[in-house]
């Protein structure tokens, strides 16, 4: 790579940072921020640094490896190829397609190369024991936009840079960047708002970094967010504060919502949320007497028992009080590729409930099932059981609740393949492990994170440097697999046509696949005088079809759309190479009703299956509250779940998996700073220095997200060195919302004492 400065985005979150890479004789001399970036203006986080820390890392694998009774081996990559295909084929046909189950991890949604690959591998494998981070994340946020909006990826966004209130429940984007909000350099939104007179009010078990920024700051307990949402729905009604604004005429069902909150006042709900009556109404009269204001929350409230219905109710606070689709409050985003309406196009709004799992009947959700329920599957015997597995850039052992409990079942696979660079917690699993390009050595954009940015933009990274013939990206790992697949499933011959189509796909790749969306998308080519002539048939064509018609979505895609014509046209992968620092598309702009999916065209306020769910919440309203800890999770800046801890820059300083404890809680347990204290639940228990701080709630302890490297036969050589403890192997994976299917990953009950190894020497 030729001397001198090179911008790409980095993908290492959500924030979505702009970079400026300093190279220097082959090799880079520095990363900064990219002032010209429209989106993040010069503002990188520290994991941003980890880009180079990632592509130089001697414990990444660039060849295949496989495991033999000598140890790991490498292999070439046809040879590879053909002991994955002939072992996967072979499960299939002797025990049936649902004998090979498939998890793809995070980092495949910040790839568009993996993206655009998935659909033909998943396909060509045709199983339906398909899991994912989803249901440890943000499934709450999809089935809520489905059920309301009538589109799984259909967000709301917070237009941050426009409000004056930001009411923030079970989130810290000042570590996360934002999360299904792109926001990099959070601290400087805010401090901005703050300079136009605005606020930041903060919800949370603990006072995080987001919460020492607020101007205002509640603690809740764990797991009752819904319990407080409720009762904020309550107040509006109550004080007459309803004022739906632009939603006014879309909404239906608000006296259904009206009924639902007849019980949860906020007297009543006080003992279960820790939160003051008088506070919670005034929480509900800020949201509502606010004229740019917007709620967010994320996944303190979306992972834990009532995540479904705190994730709907947070909707419904928004549209309540006129927080939807106006400037300054929760807009939705016009991306350059529009996947929400190439999405519908295609009829894949989205699903749920279509199908449920083997062993404990959990609702597939989009054509997946709980990852919670993933070695249920494998453990389990009987028709269906899954036999042969495939991760991609996953690590689910310590993503996962029960991560033990799910190595059992990995190791006791017939066969398991990953597709990862590292050696780590799950993939040491496995029999073949093919290792795909880093991040520097493919081009990036980011199909998904910019449909959740704050301001819509577009950019594109080519490569930084040259892979090498001996490297093979993921989607060209993803579609040789499939293309082999599919080829034993022929007999070993497929028709000449289908043939040369899967020659074709492998030969061109991703990026004119990317070139065309963003051609044809509302930011695409300038047609110039031809809009006029072509404008009277996107008219008709919106007239006379129906909602739900592909050629309807089309016309609405279109560039040539009407309601398109202001905005900036001629977007194409050349003009984004011709701006490495990105583009501009402007701020968030009102969209409804042309944004809506639904069959009527209306926000349903009230689903059925929400209202179903309130008997469970009214149970939990009639108990008392216990006094017992619960475990919640959190994370740190320099940190993004499993995979960052390889990284010598970004683990160094102070241990930083450690339990986090109350001062009075510690010294009720004896516990004091820098013991060691056993967290338990059941059989399962982990253990980890401990940290006193004011900043819990009374009654919660915390542990971080992502660590747990302590296991044997892993390939990571700093990371081992800064092992912590896995969260995950204290929390149960019987856990979960039923509503959704979602992990409880926030107020599971625990016990914590302090830990002595003499004692536990002398009892062994």
């Amino acid at each position: 790579m030729e001397n001198g400065t090179h911008y790409r985005t980095c993908h290492l979150c959500e924030a979505m940072c702009g970079v400026a890479i300093e190279m220097k004789d082959g090799h880079i001399a520095s990363i900064k921020g990219d002032e010209e970036d429209p989106l993040s203006r010069g503002h990188i986080c520290p994991k941003a640094v980890a880009l180079q820390d990632l592509h130089e890392d001697p414990d990444r694998l660039r060849k295949p490896v496989r495991r033999t009774d000598d140890g790991w081996q490498e292999m070439e990559w046809d040879e590879a190829f053909e002991l994955v295909a002939d072992k996967l084929h072979q499960t299939r046909k002797e025990f049936g397609r649902n004998s090979v189950g498939v998890y793809l991890g995070n980092p495949n949604v910040h790839n568009h190369g993996s993206l655009v690959a998935t659909m033909p591998f998943l396909r060509a494998i045709g199983t339906q024991n398909r899991f994912s981070a989803t249901s440890n994340d943000q499934l709450p946020h999809m089935l809520a936009s489905l059920e309301m909006f009538g589109h799984q990826v259909l967000f709301p966004i917070p237009d941050i840079d426009n409000t004056d209130l930001f009411l923030c429940i079970g989130a810290n984007p000042m570590a996360s960047n934002g999360s299904l909000m792109t926001v990099p350099d959070f601290r400087g939104r805010v401090k901005r708002m703050k300079g136009r007179g605005g606020k930041l009010v903060v919800v949370d078990p603990r006072r995080t970094e987001t919460g020492k920024l607020a101007d205002e700051f509640h603690f809740i307990r764990p797991g009752s967010d819904a319990f407080l949402l409720m009762a904020m729905v309550h107040t509006l009604f109550e004080e007459d504060l309803v004022n739906l604004g632009p939603a006014e005429h879309l909404a239906k069902d608000t006296d259904l919502l009206r009924l639902a909150s007849l019980a949860f006042t906020p007297d009543a709900v006080s003992s279960h949320t820790g939160i003051a009556a008088e506070d919670t109404r005034n929480l509900a009269r800020q949201l509502a007497n606010t004229p740019k204001a917007a709620l967010y929350t994320r996944m303190g409230t979306s992972t834990q028992a009532y995540g479904g219905v705190a994730t709907w109710l947070a909707y419904c606070l928004n549209i309540l009080t006129g927080k939807l689709d106006t400037p300054g409050a929760m807009m939705f985003t016009q991306p350059a590729i529009d996947l929400v309406t190439l999405g519908a196009m295609a009829g894949q709004n989205g699903h749920f409930g279509k199908r449920h799992s083997r062993v404990k009947g959990l609702p597939e959700f989009a054509g997946e099932y709980p990852a919670s329920t993933m070695a249920d599957e494998i453990l389990t015997p009987g028709e269906g059981q899954v036999r042969a597995f495939v991760t991609v850039a996953g690590n689910p052992v310590l993503s996962n609740p029960n991560g033990k409990r799910l190595e059992k079942a990995f190791s006791g696979l017939d066969f398991m393949v990953s597709v990862d660079y590292y050696l780590n917690e799950t993939t040491r699993h496995a029999d073949v492990i093919l290792p795909p390009t880093a991040a520097l050595e493919r081009s990036h954009y980011d199909l998904i994170f910019s449909m959740f940015a704050v301001r819509n933009f577009a950019k594109y990274s080519g490569p930084l440097f040259d892979a090498g013939p001996d490297s093979r990206h993921d989607w060209q790992i993803l579609l040789e697999l499939a293309h082999r697949l599919e080829k034993r499933r022929k007999d070993g011959r497929l028709p000449l046509r289908s043939e040369l189509g899967w020659r074709a796909f492998k030969q061109i790749g991703p990026d004119p696949i990317l070139d065309l969306l963003l051609r044809t998308g509302p930011y695409g080519a300038d047609v110039g005088p031809v809009r006029g002539l072509a404008q009277p048939a996107i008219d008709l064509v919106m007239d006379i079809l129906p909602a739900r018609h592909p050629l309807r979505g089309l016309a609405k895609l279109s560039p040539l759309n009407r309601r398109w014509q202001a905005l900036p046209k001629g977007l194409s992968l050349a003009a984004l190479k011709d701006n490495p620092n990105g583009v501009d598309l402007g701020p968030l702009q009102p969209s409804l009703p042309d944004r809506l999916f639904t069959r009527d065209g209306r926000i349903n306020l009230a689903p059925r299956r929400y209202l179903q769910d309130l008997d469970r919440l009214h149970e939990r309203l009639a108990q008392p509250v216990t006094d017992s800890l619960v475990l919640i999770g959190r994370r740190h800046v320099r940190s993004n779940n499993s995979w960052m801890h390889n990284s010598q820059r970004l683990v160094k300083g102070k241990d930083r998996c450690t339990l986090m404890i109350h001062p009075r809680d510690a010294s009720r347990l004896g516990l004091q700073a820098g013991d060691s204290a056993e967290i338990t639940a059941e059989t399962r228990k982990i253990i980890l220095p401990v940290e006193i701080t004011e900043d819990l709630m009374p009654g919660v302890v915390s542990v971080p997200h992502g660590w747990g490297h302590n296991r044997e036969g892993t390939g990571q050589s700093v990371a081992s060195a800064h092992a912590g403890a896995s969260i995950n192997d204290v929390l149960s994976d019987e856990q979960i919302d039923p509503l959704v299917g979602t992990s409880v990953l926030n107020g599971q009950s625990v016990t914590v004492k302090v830990w002595r190894p003499e004692r536990q020497r002398k009892r062994a």
